[in-house]
């Protein structure tokens, strides 16, 4: 996962306050009234990229889900802001207005043309670059760079980590795994060069502590092995620093702050309580590579939005990632009573209870967005407006129909207000766009330094939304 925290010699050097640290612990605070998120170039004059009008930080997410949706439960019923969901979508009832969902949009990148089988693959691979890759199953593999590095390269320094890179899904990046294209191409949603995947973190400990440990992993490690033998929370070494900020702030403030406490004292509960069952002990087991992940698929993926959600509310980063499952993953979902692999089904052949089996696997999918998005709209932000109203996310596939393999009108849904800018509680058409004529709209609300004219396949910017 490629999270970097700022050194004292940064160009853009964050507010130091905003951090509390002690000895194996560097725990990130949400925006507070009493001490205002402000970031200084090298010149002394402040930066406004990645804010919204009232100064706020604007989160960007890439969020994505696999193998397609059953078009005939996914898209709503009538158009513009009159219109009803569907009973894929229906778990967003509670933030509809929050919500744009997108129809027409494509990726040509992925289309087969001369290259065959692979759709898989390619719809992985292209969904945030629009550059088509290259079908090799050796370590000669090609990609694009991706929207959210584009957007990490212009505001990665504001923050204490450039970009968040998630999933839960494995992590294989070598060797070959759909129609001759190599793994790396599934397994990865982001690339900072067309032949630097960043393979994301799939591991909540790992996550846990490089978000709120500090030092090398060899010292987070370290100071991990020291907590699990004494039994302590990662906020019991800033007991001290936790109280002196109580008393600092009033009001609205210290409610933040202790929902926040509460929040990373959950999550460290969850995890522990996932490495002690996998264990089947008292004493988890850290070193295991699933260790902190949790049994139920639902409780993981939420686990996951949890940390992504903390990532925003701190303003630890303002661009991520989360690759939920990746392309062709053959999961079952036992838990729902799909005892069936994901991928198997989608190939459903017009088969009744096969499309039914998807439509739940897609509405199990979207629940745990609703979930996400649900919290960061009950999360007041630094300005007073929440931070789904703050943000602009992206919840697709690179696949519209997994019993085709198509590659045109995706399932798309724009989340968040990006500060004002956006207009959500729409459905909106267009007419067989690239996907990547949204990016550019949505680049151009973070502020860059530099006008990005094109990006992959992209044929100008997306209007109406």
């Amino acid at each position: 996962m490629n999270m970097k925290k700022p050194s004292s010699t940064d160009p853009l050097a964050l507010n130091r306050r905003r951090f509390l640290r002690n000895l194996g612990v560097c725990l990130a605070l949400p925006g507070l009234e009493a001490f205002p998120t402000r970031v200084f170039g090298a010149s002394g004059t402040e930066k406004l990229v990645a804010t919204t009008a009232t100064g706020a930080p604007l989160r960007t997410a890439f969020l994505y889900f696999p193998n397609g949706a059953i078009p005939s439960a996914w898209w709503p019923t009538g158009s513009g802001t009159d219109f009803t969901l569907n009973r894929t979508m229906e778990p967003l009832a509670n933030v509809k207005q929050h919500l744009q969902i997108l129809g027409g949009l494509g990726d040509v990148s992925a289309n087969g043309g001369p290259d065959g089988g692979g759709d898989h693959a390619r719809a992985n691979g292209t969904f945030l670059t629009g550059v088509r890759i290259k079908k090799t199953n050796g370590a000669d593999f090609r990609a694009g760079v991706s929207i959210d590095q584009v957007m990490a390269q212009q505001i990665g320094l504001l923050t204490p980590f450039r970009s968040l890179e998630l999933s839960c899904d494995t992590v294989l990046n070598v060797g070959g795994c759909d129609t001759e294209y190599a793994c790396v191409y599934q397994h990865n949603l982001a690339w900072s060069t067309p032949t630097t995947p960043l393979t994301p973190e799939v591991n909540p400990r790992m996550l846990f502590e490089r978000m709120f440990g500090a030092g090398t992993p060899q010292e987070r490690a370290k100071n991990l092995a020291i907590r699990q033998q004494q039994k302590r929370s990662i906020l019991d070494f800033i007991q001290s620093d936790m109280r002196s900020l109580t008393r600092e702030v009033t009001g609205r403030d210290r409610d933040k702050i202790d929902e926040y406490f509460t929040g990373v004292r959950d999550i460290e509960q969850r995890i522990q309580a996932a490495e002690k069952a996998r264990a089947g002990r008292s004493q988890p087991n850290v070193d295991s590579p699933d260790a902190g992940i949790p049994a139920s698929y639902k409780d993981y993926v939420r686990l996951m939005f949890d940390m992504l959600h903390l990532g925003f509310q701190t303003d630890s980063t303002r661009v991520a990632t989360f690759m939920i499952s990746g392309d062709g993953n053959n999961r079952d979902f036992a838990e729902i009573g799909i005892n069936d692999g994901h991928h198997n089904l989608s190939h459903h052949g017009n088969r009744a209870d096969w499309i039914q089996k998807v439509a739940q696997i897609d509405h199990f999918y979207v629940s745990q967005l609703a979930y996400f998005l649900e919290k960061m709209e009950a999360t007041k932000d630094l300005d007073g407006n929440s931070l789904l109203h703050n943000s602009q996310i992206v919840y697709g596939s690179g696949n519209s129909d997994g019993n085709r393999h198509s590659h045109t009108n995706l399932p798309v849904v724009l989340a968040g207000h990006a500060g004002g800018t956006l207009q959500p509680g729409r459905y909106t058409k267009f007419s067989d766009l690239p996907v990547t004529n949204l990016y550019l709209s949505m680049f151009d609300r973070i502020g860059g330094a530099q006008r990005l004219e094109r990006f992959g396949d992209s044929t100008g910017r997306l209007g109406n939304i």
